[in-house]
């Protein structure tokens, strides 16, 4: 098994290209894959989130300087980057087999980051006290794929943090298989612990935003799991 996913790191990384995503800084230049699965390319509502973060909407008079920011299943990373550019202090975090990918964009574009930026494994369910103290913004991007994952995912959520933590999550409306039921099912799972407001589009960047993708803002319950 190690060796099969050795063989698949090579192949991602043998095989990508660069997609530049402008921010308030400069220009991001984030690789992507030609091949592998959901990690390993920039989504829609990757996009929309990242955007989002940058809006007066979002942000106060000082935006994210010094805010510290957890991203959940990062993929490529731009989401965490384009917060780093904007001055927080961001750890992007997904399975071992994704971090590389992360690392080499945060190499990339490091002279954009005007905060901090790491990026470390963390599996969704598992300790998380190595994340702590609690972070101030967590963002998570189209992460909602496997009914497998949804209650570990809510569990770290609900692990990461606490009544003064701002959770973000994008995702893509999809009508296709299970999708829909898996959808709902979420919604059920994180509506038990936190209290969930979705953002109107016109709250959202002028560009970046879609009827199709949802951008939610979630606030904890004072409720154990």
């Amino acid at each position: 098994m190690k060796f099969k996913m050795a063989e698949l790191a090579d192949e991602i990384f043998n095989r990508t290209f660069e997609r530049e995503i402008e921010c308030k800084n400069g220009t991001l230049r984030i690789q992507q894959a030609e091949v592998g699965d959901e990690s390993c390319v920039v989504w829609d509502a990757a996009l929309v989130l990242a955007k989002y973060i940058q809006t007066d909407h979002f942000c106060s008079t000082d935006g994210l300087i010094n805010r510290r920011v957890i991203e959940l299943g990062a993929g490529t990373g731009v989401v965490g980057l384009i917060a780093a550019a904007c001055g927080a202090h961001v750890c992007c975090t997904d399975l071992p087999s994704v971090v590389p990918l992360i690392e080499s964009n945060r190499q990339i574009n490091q002279h954009l980051i005007t905060g901090s930026f790491t990026a470390n494994s963390l599996k969704w369910g598992q300790d998380v006290s190595t994340f702590q103290p609690t972070p101030g913004i967590i963002l998570v991007a189209d992460c909602i794929y496997y009914e497998e994952s949804l209650f570990p995912l809510v569990v770290t959520l609900c692990d990461l943090s606490d009544a003064n933590t701002t959770v973000l999550i994008c995702y893509e409306e999809r009508t296709t298989g299970n999708k829909p039921l898996l959808e709902k099912k979420f919604h059920e799972l994180v509506r038990e612990h936190f209290t969930v407001k979705e953002i109107p589009e016109e709250h959202q960047d002028p560009v970046y935003h879609s009827p199709d993708i949802h951008l939610l803002r979630l606030t904890k319950k004072d409720v154990k799991l």
